[in-house]
């Protein structure tokens, strides 16, 4: 071409690299575009129907230090919480988070941070610092009572709590004149694997537990799964459950604490903490003991939250279901809409022939898991189940209980009510040792 070199990238090599990179930029474009539109249509319809409030711990993504890498929703395992928005990652199903925390852990930049509660919601929680230590010396806090729910979370609380005690022990010198470096107050996931440290480490402790093994697991519907995520036990190794049953995980944790030798006291409730000269000490249902320190694994639950209407005290009123086949061939109504409410509905129609209703004061299942509200749906669908929602029971009889909606109000035959309202935080009992509680707004 008139003796003409033409440059490198007008070549027609050159040429073939950027047709072949334009599909799949295009399909990468698109897919980009399916998935914002999805996640707005999903936040969308979490605002619409009032599902906008997480529950408990969950993410607050910055948007500044945001890159859009997608991680966090990638690593969440509950599924589709974080979507991608305008480049950014955003809560999209904020009521389904249950404070794994993956999502922190993926963030590349350092742009997601952990709170509990909201502007509009406030999570009341007790006073504790970083090393697990309550503001009052000595006293320590793992697990739900702290806020963290999940078993995994739990079990791993309970070590790294009594390794700082460990080390708060050893920086002494000298041991106390108390009976015990440690009294662990709870035998559910923080409780066990706080003993087991201890015995780790070597420390003269006692367990306490005011229900048996398992603590709040042990009164879990039948088959319920009660893990999603594999968890470190001392001096055990890793639990290698992604899903596991109660009944399959209570039997591991009766076979960890066989072999291990640990003694847990059960049936004992721990009444009072006392601060004395040589630390702590703990009266109980059955005795008094002294303690260095102590570390409370007791769960938020232990006191059933209670509707505080006429007749509640009849015989037919729980708390928590345990086994469903007791129920069979009865008219029951659960109240609540929580997961243990909606798994005790689903649970009752599909393994019973029990007539169940399910009332919620509500207008949404706020703080269900999604299996659990598509358990509900199908039910409901299929017409073996009774919803109603915005609805309180403003009286329970012998024979029935009066429901009341809006300005309606209306009277079903019942021979069993379960009340699956949540746990009311022992405030008082934390308040009496000295410990400070306080409602957090996105903190």
């Amino acid at each position: 071409m008139n003796g003409l070199t033409l440059p490198p990238w007008l070549d027609e090599q050159w040429l073939f690299y950027p047709a072949l990179c334009l599909p799949i930029l295009l399909y990468w474009f698109i897919r980009r575009r399916m998935i914002e539109r999805a996640s707005i249509a999903k936040q969308k319809e979490a605002l619409e129907t009032g599902l906008d409030e997480p529950p408990s711990l969950h993410p607050v993504i910055d948007p500044v230090k945001c890159i859009g890498c997608g991680s966090c929703a990638k690593a969440c395992p509950e599924g589709d919480i974080i979507g991608m928005i305008r480049g950014k990652a955003e809560l999209v199903q904020p009521s389904h988070c249950i404070g794994h925390g993956a999502c922190r852990a993926a963030c590349p930049v350092g742009a997601i941070t952990l709170v509990f509660g909201t502007e509009r919601r406030g999570v009341e929680l007790p006073h504790v610092k970083p090393d697990f230590q309550t503001n009052v010396a000595g006293v320590y806090i793992a697990g739900e009572l702290g806020g963290m729910g999940l078993i995994r979370n739990a079990i791993e609380q309970g070590r790294q709590a009594v390794g700082e005690i460990h080390k708060r022990l050893k920086s002494q010198g000298r041991r106390s004149d108390a009976e015990y470096d440690l009294a662990i107050v709870g035998g559910g996931p923080a409780g066990i694997s706080a003993s087991l440290a201890a015995k780790m480490h070597g420390l003269r402790f006692i367990t306490v537990e005011q229900q048996t093994l398992g603590g709040t697991v042990s009164h879990y519907p039948r088959g319920k799964l009660v893990m999603t995520q594999p968890a470190e036990l001392p001096g055990h190794g890793k639990m290698k459950f992604r899903e596991v049953n109660k009944e399959t995980l209570l039997a591991f944790w009766t076979d960890v604490i066989a072999k291990s030798g640990l003694r847990i006291h059960y049936d004992e409730r721990v009444d009072a903490v006392r601060k004395t000269s040589s630390g702590f000490e703990l009266h109980t249902s059955r005795r008094t003991l002294t303690a260095a320190t102590v570390l409370l694994a007791i769960g938020r639950r232990g006191t059933p939250r209670t509707l505080g209407v006429p007749g509640e005290e009849l015989d037919k009123v729980v708390y928590r279901m345990i086994d469903p086949q007791q129920y069979a061939g009865q008219r029951v109504l659960v109240v609540g809409g929580g997961d243990s409410a909606l798994e005790a509905a689903a649970t009752l129609v599909e393994e019973t022939d029990a007539k169940v209703t399910l009332v919620y004061r509500g207008r949404a299942f706020q703080r269900a898991k999604r299996k659990n509200m598509d358990r509900v749906e199908q039910a409901r669908a299929s017409g073996r189940l009774r919803v109603s929602m915005e609805t309180e029971v403003e009286r329970i009889e012998t024979a029935s209980v009066t429901l009341v909606a809006g300005d309606r109000r209306g009277v079903i035959p019942n021979d069993v009510v379960i009340v699956c309202a949540g746990g009311v935080l022992p405030t008082g009992f934390l308040r009496d040792i000295g410990i400070d509680v306080e409602v957090r707004y996105g903190t």
